[in-house]
């Protein structure tokens, strides 16, 4: 399974996305700090939950970095653009 596999198996699960994009941007950081080779380094992903209701940005990031778990350790980047669904 692909790292995006499991990101977005991972945050379905967890959160019930209304919205989910899952996107690699680790040909951005090419031969920078960070960069493994494995082409699977860098993401974003933009969520849209109804969990995210109510809670503030901070606690919504530690929601999907709790939903990655111990995948967390085999990024090294994740930008997230997160709302509460509506």
């Amino acid at each position: 399974m692909t790292m995006e596999a499991v990101i977005r198996a991972r945050l379905t699960e967890a959160l019930s996305p209304s919205r989910l994009e899952v996107v690699n941007e680790s040909h951005k950081h090419a031969g920078h700090a960070g960069d493994d080779g494995t082409g699977e380094s860098h993401w974003h992903v933009v969520i849209a939950a109804d969990v995210f209701a109510g809670q503030s940005r901070v606690a919504r990031h530690r929601m999907v970095h709790a939903a990655l778990g111990d995948i967390m350790q085999q990024i090294h980047a994740l930008s997230m653009d997160l709302s509460d669904g509506a």
